[in-house]
This record gives C-alpha cells, sequence and structure tokens, in this order.
C-alpha cells in the first residue's frame, strides 16, 4: 500500500472511532435557525464540507499551476 492509503485508512478508522462516541442528540443553532440532530450527522457533515473544500481548493490550485 502507498503512504497516502494507509494515511487515509488511519484518519478513517480514527473518524469512525469518534463517530460511534458521540451518539447524543445536540442542537445547532446557525443565525436565527434551530436544528436538532444526532452528532454522528453533525460530524459526518462537517466532514463532507471539509472534503468538497479541500477538493474545490485543490483543483483551484492545480489549475493555476497548470496554466503556468
Amino acid at each position: 500500500m502507498k503512504s497516502k492509503s494507509i494515511i487515509i485508512l488511519i484518519i478513517s478508522l480514527l473518524f469512525l472511532i469518534i463517530i460511534l462516541q458521540n451518539t447524543q442528540v445536540v442542537t445547532l443553532q446557525l443565525f436565527f435557525w434551530k436544528i436538532e440532530m444526532s452528532r454522528i450527522i453533525l460530524l459526518i457533515l462537517t466532514l463532507l464540507i471539509g472534503a468538497v473544500i479541500g477538493y474545490a481548493v485543490a483543483e483551484i490550485g492545480a489549475g493555476r499551476h497548470k496554466n503556468k
């Protein structure tokens, strides 16, 4: 396995452990909205949003290097 794959596997396992230990219901208050959801769902949404932002930033950076 490549080192990148091993790092991704380790991070995924750590995230899974964190998710399984956080099953409580939390209240998310954003501006004037108040949403109650499981902490697991909030963590997964946060991970997905971070992954999308990371991918977008990487693509923008790759596009800049490609044009030079």
